[in-house]
């Protein structure tokens, strides 16, 4: 069925015109474009790097986004989004037509600060996840700032960085939110990324910050007055007029006080087609973050589109994405795509353990969550818990996974135990790069293979290179990369073309490099087997850290694996793995015999950990993703750490340098 469904598409590989042109028809175009639809380079060889969609249209994002569905679908009374706080009952209501008034709202306060005159200023948001930051994105949208947001978790050194890269001339944040029980005083990291950036040499002006814990917000937002907020004593640094928080009257705006008594209207500014929406950071293979830059309308109708198509939106869906907005699948998922569709979304500020591990389902059910996306260190967190906390979920119809690849355990736990059997599993590859999925089943039409990403997206032609850059063909293994662009893949670097042009199109002209491994099967399915930095050339053999680690998954007393390379003598690199254990199992030689046996059998001797060592905990990022470059540090007893600020809890890393293996198991 997957097959014959996509046969007709092959005429989006030569010309994707007529495709998207048809997409495009459901937005409003100021201007319309000239020339060829898609225009673009993909060749170092023959010149400047460069890709352009809808050359010489105009259009506004949040026009599209906000505007139409107020007014010409007659969405205004929609829920756009059900806000769950931290605490349960926490919680807000915003419609379509209440996000206009403050997005225009939001948008006439920016201006008054002085972007009207500048198009294309740059805009700091560092703000947990509440309904302000969808406000002040879009808002930044209405008037054509470029936003550059910065996960909430991130340290004030991190902030500052992309502060200075992105040459921001206004950062708006929050006073501080609750992250479980743990209270995170984002004003103070504010003010001290601030001044960092001003010991650069690279003073912001203004700094608006959103009373998010101080005080009741009275209201400001949706059509249910909130409960008041619990009290944040440990906020108070100066007691001032603005609250409780630290405060700088030179630079500091209180974001309540600069919306009393302004207008709810505010005309969109007409951006180009290939005018910059936003700039958002990635790791880069030299420490350095990369501020990938997406530009307005291919982004635009690539995220419309991939939403609608691999979630199958219904208009009376109810959909979730568990992402943070500080990354890009927040940015594509919670925001863009699901606004663009007039879908109604939950927006959620807490943990998934929080207060306790039934709180996401408890959550799908009080919404009846009907499309339900999420990461697979989410998934593997709750399995740990057993099957019982799994709460009432009658409402599921789709699952999705992203992030990182899944393995085969956690996919199926994920759909025998969550979507008990029912719900299709659509398990997305995507990068910050492409703005959008590349690779991924269709619901309830590609035949699901647990562990795959299945096929590509219409109109992205994949391919498989060696390490000479020839095109492999059936059943193969090499480098990931990409023959042609879609409209919603980066332009650019932000600051440094030159940059893009090495990091992407450099190794093998001609093709977009992903930095990822992937393997071809026989169906022609993709299986993404990880960064290619988490390949190991063991005694000539190429193996998939992700593959061993889900081998050793599989295995009934292992919770999570991360599995690293150490130098050998013999054979240039060998297996270093570590195994956290589910609730209540002990680590013994015995198991250790078994975890090898598991590996052995599942992928053969050459795959054969050296090294198991027990982990209690794995170093990670505030967003849930494993440092596997620590644990390299680890396994090599290198304790030159460099920056770890990011880490969630760092007192993992000291433990896991006293347990490490010193010799071979």
């Amino acid at each position: 069925m997957c097959k014959l469904m996509r046969l007709p598409l092959i005429a989006l590989t030569s010309c994707p015109a007529e495709f998207w042109g048809d997409v495009a028809k459901d937005f409003f175009w100021k201007t319309k474009h000239t020339g060829q639809f898609l225009d673009y380079n993909f060749d170092v060889t023959k010149g400047e790097i460069y890709i352009k969609c809808m050359e010489g249209a105009s259009t506004n994002i949040c026009y599209n986004l906000l505007d139409r569905n107020v007014h010409e679908k007659k969405l205004a009374d929609k829920v756009a989004f059900f806000w769950e706080g931290n605490e349960p009952g926490d919680e807000l209501t915003v419609t379509y037509r209440e996000l206009l008034q403050r997005v225009c709202q939001f948008a006439n306060v920016l201006k008054a600060q002085g972007l009207w005159f500048y198009k294309g200023d740059r805009v700091s948001i560092y703000m947990p996840m509440v309904v302000e930051l969808v406000v002040a994105m879009l808002a930044c949208v209405r008037i054509g700032a470029v936003h550059s947001i910065v996960f909430a978790g991130f340290s004030a050194e991190s902030l500052c960085e992309r502060i200075v890269d992105s040459q921001c001339c206004l950062l708006i944040t929050a006073d501080g939110f609750y992250r479980g029980d743990k209270l995170i005083n984002l004003k103070l990291l504010a003010d001290e990324a601030l001044q960092k950036c001003r010991d650069k040499g690279f003073p912001v002006g203004r700094c608006i910050m959103l009373k998010h814990l101080s005080k009741e917000p009275e209201g400001i937002l949706g059509s249910q007055s909130p409960p008041a907020k619990r009290p944040c004593p440990d906020l108070q640094v100066n007691h001032t007029p603005e609250g409780f928080v630290p405060w700088n009257p030179e630079v500091d705006l209180c974001w309540d006080a600069l919306l009393r008594g302004v207008s709810d209207e505010c005309e969109p500014e007409w951006c180009d087609s290939e005018d910059p929406l936003f700039i958002l950071y990635t790791s880069g293979s030299t420490g350095k973050p990369k501020g990938v830059l997406h530009t307005v309308s291919g982004y635009m109708l690539y995220t419309a589109t991939t939403f609608k198509v691999v979630f199958d939106h219904q208009p009376d869906d109810v959909y979730w994405c568990t992402a943070d907005i500080g990354w890009i699948t927040g940015h594509s998922y919670i925001t863009y795509g699901p606004l663009a569709n007039g879908a109604t979304s939950v927006l959620f500020e807490g943990l998934p353990t929080h207060p306790d591990v039934s709180r996401m389902w408890e959550i799908v059910d009080k919404y009846n969550v009907t499309k339900f996306y999420t990461a697979p260190t989410a998934i593997r967190l709750l399995m740990k818990f057993g099957n019982e906390p799994v709460y009432k979920r009658s409402s599921l119809k789709v699952l999705g996974t992203v992030g990182e690849p899944i393995n085969p355990e956690a996919w199926q736990w994920y759909y025998n135990v969550v979507g008990e059997k029912r719900c299709p599993i659509v398990d997305t590859f995507w990068q910050t790069e492409t703005g959008g999925h590349v690779l991924t089943p269709l619901p309830a039409a590609t035949p699901m293979k647990p562990g795959s990403a299945t096929l590509p997206f219409f109109g992205v032609v994949p391919a498989i290179l060696n390490e000479s850059g020839e095109e492999l063909e059936g059943p193969s293994e090499g480098y990931l990369v990409f023959k042609q662009p879609w409209p919603g893949v980066m332009r650019t670097i932000y600051g440094s073309h030159e940059r893009f042009e090495s990091t992407y199109f450099k190794k093998f002209p001609g093709y977009y490099v992903t930095g990822d491994g992937c393997r071809r099967d026989k169906d022609g399915y993709f299986w993404v087997t990880g960064r290619i930095d988490d390949m190991l050339n063991v005694s000539g053999h190429l193996l998939s850290t992700a593959e061993v680690e889900s081998a050793l998954v599989e295995h009934e007393a292992v919770a999570e694996a991360a599995v690293v390379g150490r130098p050998h003598p013999v054979k240039g690199e060998s297996l270093y793995c570590f195994v956290t254990l589910n609730d209540g199992v002990m680590y013994n030689s015995e198991l250790e015999v078994e975890l090898k046996k598991q590996v052995r059998e599942k992928i053969g001797a050459i795959a054969t950990p050296d090294y198991i060592q027990n982990a209690p905990g794995l170093p990670k990022t505030r967003s849930g993703k494993i440092m596997r470059r620590l644990l390299r540090k680890i396994a090599c007893d290198e304790r030159e750490l460099g920056d770890i600020s990011t880490l969630a809890d760092s007192t993992v890393v000291e433990q896991l340098f006293q347990n490490r293996c010193c010799t071979a198991v």
